[in-house]
């Protein structure tokens, strides 16, 4: 497992006589549009992002959805089949 990193994204904007609540919430954003933005590239699991994002992981999935991102990875039909398969035996497991 790769050492964990931080980053400090900084940029500067001239606006003046911002609201500290539009502060706030543009800066939530950003975080946000970040975070999803390495979810989508793979780099972080639904998991982490939930955890940087400090949401549930239900509330996740409903961002995925806003950032079109899906909750599928992308597999072959070959692959996907293959993971079917594999579930519906430990089901069976279950359930004789």
């Amino acid at each position: 497992m790769s050492p964990s990193s931080q980053f400090e994204v900084k940029f500067t904007l001239a606006i003046h006589n911002l609201p500290e609540a539009s502060k706030q919430e543009a800066e939530a954003k950003a975080k946000e549009a970040y975070v999803m933005t390495l979810l989508r590239q793979g780099s972080i699991s639904t998991g982490k992002a939930a955890s940087l994002l400090e949401i549930s992981r239900l509330e996740i999935l409903s961002l995925m959805g806003q950032y079109n991102i899906s909750v599928f990875p992308e597999q072959t039909q070959e692959e996907l089949a293959q993971e079917v398969a594999e579930t519906l035996q430990v089901l069976e497991t279950y359930n004789p």
